[in-house]
This record gives C-alpha cells, structure tokens and sequence, in this order.
C-alpha cells in the first residue's frame, strides 16, 4: 500500500514567526487518522522567519529530529549543549527523563527545518542530544542513514527506537531502490523536487505513507531531495 498525502491537505497553523504544515495530528491539528504511523508520531514541515524561533520549553519521552532544509537553527539546552545545524545535516534529541531546549533561526533569512517525532522503545532514560554534517554528496544517488538505531546503522546518530532516518538527493532522470524490512512501514516526504515511487507522482512537500511494500523505487522527474522515515 502507497499513500499520497498532498502537501496542501495537511494540518496547517500559521503563526506569523512560524508557517506549520503537520503530516500528523498535532497541537490544534486533529485527525483520528493520522495520529501516527509506526514509531513515527509526528512529521512537521516548518519554515521559520529570521531572527526568531521557538522559545524553551520541555520534552520527554521522545526521539526529536531536526532536518535542516534551508538556512540553520540553533540549538540549546538544558543539559549545556549548544550547536548550530545548517541545510543538510540533522540533529538528533532523546528527551528522556526530560530536557529543556530552544530552537531559533538566528540568521537573516527564512529557515526551513522537517521536525520528526519518533516513540523511543524504552522510557526513562538520561536525556541526550547531538548533531553531525552530512554533505550531500554522501547520499548522491542513494539513500545514506542519517539517524538510527537499527542494527547495523553503526555510522548514523544514535536514536532510542527500531526507526531510521534516510535521505537521499537525486538528479533528474536518476533512480535509488530503498528496501524496506519486513512488517516495517516507511514515510516519505521529497523536501524538493518532483518524483515517482512505484510509478506514483509525489510533488514536493507531500507525504507518502508506505506499508506491506519490501521496495521502493524512486525515479527523480526534477533534482530533488527526499527523506524518510522507516520504523516498526
């Protein structure tokens, strides 16, 4: 089963400093059919406007991924941790017993981020946060693993949950088999571009919700970037 969500039928909430799209239920978004898919809860698509961002405020309990699309975010905490996350590269935050955090754009453009919650499969645990560069030529016609905590995934940023993040930047005309494993789901979101998975057109910005597929292929119509999630 291959699911196209268009971008433009997804939960929406603008707050001025901050345009919001929720592939998932979320804050004043309801959907009874979209509370989650798999591990993975929530799916935001934000672009926040310079200088400004979200306050501090507390998490716990989950594995809170940043993806960074355009310009950066800046990240601190209340463990002491302080970084800067720019276009492509990920940050990854286990909240834990619980963690205070602030993200704000701090530079002088709009900045475009994919914030993913993912349920951890234990609770309780110390909270932690990292982050690390991903150049894009890494994942250049295939899917590189971004953050995991699959077997294997040994390179990725750690994440307390049977989930991996995946990215994959494609030219036009060029094709990356993604196989999924088995009673896995997959969602799917291209951050740009215009592809085909299976032979279905998903524009930028749309979700894609995958079960009960051992593969997918995606064929690039446009240069595009996708990402996705796959989890239990």
């Amino acid at each position: 089963m291959i699911e196209r969500r268009p971008y433009a039928q997804l939960g929406h909430a603008q707050h001025g400093w901050l345009n919001a799209r929720h592939h998932f239920s979320f804050a004043d978004y309801h959907d009874v059919e979209r509370m989650r898919w798999g591990r993975l809860r929530v799916w935001n698509d934000d672009s926040i406007a310079p200088q400004s961002g979200f306050e501090p405020h507390s998490h716990r309990d989950m594995e809170i991924i940043t993806y960074v699309r355009q310009g950066a975010i800046t990240h601190e905490d209340s463990l002491g941790n302080r970084g800067r996350t720019v276009a492509g590269d990920v940050q990854v935050m286990s909240a834990g017993t619980g963690i205070v955090h602030s993200e704000y754009n701090l530079e002088d453009v709009e900045t475009r981020i994919f914030q993913i919650w993912i349920h951890p499969q234990q609770t309780g645990l110390p909270p932690a946060w990292g982050t690390r560069q991903f150049p894009s030529g890494e994942r250049a016609g295939a899917f590189v693993t971004l953050a995991s905590g699959l077997p294997g995934d040994d390179e990725a940023l750690p994440i307390r949950a049977e989930a991996r993040l995946a990215a994959a930047t494609l030219a036009a005309g060029q094709s990356a088999d993604y196989e999924i494993g088995a009673g896995h789901r997959v969602y799917l979101v291209p951050a740009s571009g215009q592809i085909e998975i299976n032979g279905l057109a998903v524009a930028a910005g749309d979700g894609v919700a995958v079960r009960d597929e051992a593969r997918l292929s995606i064929r690039a119509v446009t240069d595009s970037e996708v990402i996705l999630v796959e989890s239990l």
